[in-house]
């Protein structure tokens, strides 16, 4: 057990230095279809955009004849939504978050991060159409983007500065599940909830026997994402609940547990293939001088840009400042206040889900200008981070050198 407990640091450090570089990866291929989409949208083959977002392939069968768009939100995300959900199951069960004191601190940062923030949208589009829903958007952060930034500007801070923003995603992604769980289910079909339920218990059994063949797996996923879409509950829950039944911890002669194994095989085309795939089919909004006009003079897209920008900085720091003040937690080690306000501002990266949640809360005219305000927020909010990062970068970088600066002679007093 102790030599267990001596190799599973160097394991985590690992694993995450992993994960870090495929969501850095992602994120500058997301950063591309967005660039991509927003271009798309506003040339002169815009009519081909929408054409192709638009048109619609499935059987009418269970209600699956979707527009591509859509099966890119209810399909492809199901993939992220599952890789998150592995994420989270592995982060509750051996993670930062299955010890106390380690878990405390990200997840009262994240709570701060989501309520704050939806607050903050209430008050500003308070009476606005739509605002009964759209006060979430701003609820959620983007681990590709965030995590993206992080890296690209902060190669000195210490791992636990990285540590602490994946944690914090990680809950905040669990908060913005639940949100769209309770707000976007539509309707209810029982006997489509029983199918899905029986085939997660299935998939829980499974599981439980050690059964590892991909040949029962599939099959039974796609069961459950069909069988969930069914029900009028968002069909990315049928990620998250496979992703949380899927077992982490290994066996004595595995390699690895399943959960690692399917997140290195699943990750890159999460993060590669279905995130950028939702942008491009998402982050097509017309930008002209009147629709940026209104962005900034519109209730609602106000809501959301001040529940990004303000909303997540308050949110994160202030929850922070006050468990650890009051002593229920502690500051990640290695890291002062500053590092966490710029960390803070990264949350506002809303991007991924934000977008989702716009797109499920509004109508197509409104969820533009929606969209618009995510897009604008998140650029502000990364590009401000960024530059803070780079400066608590040189500080980091400057005290390590001190360290290492060999003393001279003593002088006299």
């Amino acid at each position: 057990m102790a030599a267990s407990r001596l190799r599973r640091p160097a394991q985590a450090v690992s694993e995450f230095a992993r994960y870090l570089r495929t969501e850095t990866t992602g994120g500058i291929i997301l950063l591309v279809a967005t660039a991509i989409a927003l271009l798309w949208a506003n040339s002169p083959l815009k009519d081909s955009y929408h054409a192709l977002r638009d048109f619609e392939i499935g059987p009418e069968f269970l209600h699956l004849s979707l527009s591509i768009g859509d099966w890119a939100k209810d399909g492809l995300l199901a993939l992220f939504f599952f890789v998150a959900g592995l994420e989270l199951k592995r982060e509750l069960v051996i993670g930062e978050l299955s010890r106390f004191k380690q878990a405390v601190l990200p997840v009262v940062a994240a709570i701060g991060g989501m309520v704050v923030p939806a607050l903050i949208a209430l008050g500003v589009g308070w009476g606005s159409p739509g605002m009964d829903k759209a006060w979430a958007i701003p609820v959620a952060t983007d681990i590709a983007f965030a995590l993206g930034v992080l890296a690209l500007t902060a190669s000195n801070l210490p791992s636990s500065a990285r540590v602490f923003l994946l944690s914090l995603a990680v809950v905040d992604d669990l908060g913005a599940i639940i949100v769209i769980a309770v707000l976007f289910t539509t309707g209810f079909d029982l006997a489509a909830a029983g199918v899905a339920v029986a085939a997660l218990a299935l998939y829980a059994w499974l599981q439980h026997k050690r059964v590892r063949t991909a040949w029962l797996y599939v099959p039974l996923a796609v069961i459950v994402w069909v069988a969930v879409h069914t029900t009028g509950i968002h069909a990315t829950i049928a990620g998250v609940a496979l992703g949380l039944l899927t077992r982490v911890r290994p066996d004595e002669g595995e390699a690895e547990a399943p959960a690692l194994r399917l997140e290195h095989r699943l990750q890159p085309w999460s993060a590669a293939v279905a995130v950028p795939v939702f942008a491009l089919f998402a982050a097509g909004i017309t930008v002209n001088a009147d629709a940026l006009s209104a962005v900034f003079t519109t209730a609602l897209p106000l809501a959301v840009l001040a529940g990004l920008l303000v909303g997540k900085v308050v949110g994160i720091l202030g929850a922070s400042a006050i468990a650890v003040r009051t002593g229920l937690a502690e500051k990640p080690r290695g890291m002062g206040w500053r590092d966490l306000g710029a960390l803070s501002l990264l949350g506002g990266v809303g991007f991924t889900v934000s977008l989702l949640i716009a797109e499920l809360a509004l109508p197509e005219e409104t969820s533009e200008l929606a969209k618009a305000a995510v897009l604008i927020a998140s650029a502000i909010a990364s590009l401000s981070a960024a530059a803070l990062l780079l400066r608590r970068n040189r500080a980091h970088a400057g005290a390590e050198s001190d360290d290492d600066t060999p003393a001279g002679p003593s002088r006299p007093a």
